[in-house]
């Protein structure tokens, strides 16, 4: 069965998608932790990150810092924080943090909540920047 990202890949779940290239997606993360949250996944369906061919890894990451750097022009921030957890998803992914502190990348920690419409406005945002 595929992922609840290779469904997203093939538009069968909605995302608000900030980024996309022919190998990688970026988009918000529905659970966030801080406003401006997003996933960065590989298109190929790949569950753990380090399983992943070289060049994708450096191409994926390399897809991260131009979507932090996106992140970073809408979204006040310190920093942009890089979490790799890899267990809620069987699906490489990348979590991009926008940080004032340390803590602001806890996952223990309660979540964001937007409104619809607040996702879609901040991801066409990052979008713009990308």
């Amino acid at each position: 069965m595929p992922s609840v990202f290779t469904r997203i890949v093939r538009r069968e779940i909605p995302a608000d998608i900030v980024a996309e290239n022919e190998h990688f997606l970026a988009f918000l993360d529905i659970n966030p932790l801080a406003r401006g949250h997003v996933l960065v996944i590989p298109k190929k369906e790949v569950d753990y990150l380090f399983d992943l061919d070289d060049e994708t890894l450096q191409l994926l990451f390399l897809f991260c810092k131009r979507v932090a750097r996106a992140i970073e022009a809408v979204v006040p921030c310190k920093r942009i924080g890089v979490a790799v957890v890899g267990l809620e998803v069987p699906h490489a992914h990348v979590h991009l943090v926008p940080l004032q502190q340390v803590d602001d990348i806890n996952f223990s920690r309660p979540r964001v909540r937007l409104s619809p419409a607040e996702f879609k406005e901040l991801a066409a945002a990052i979008a713009a920047k990308c």
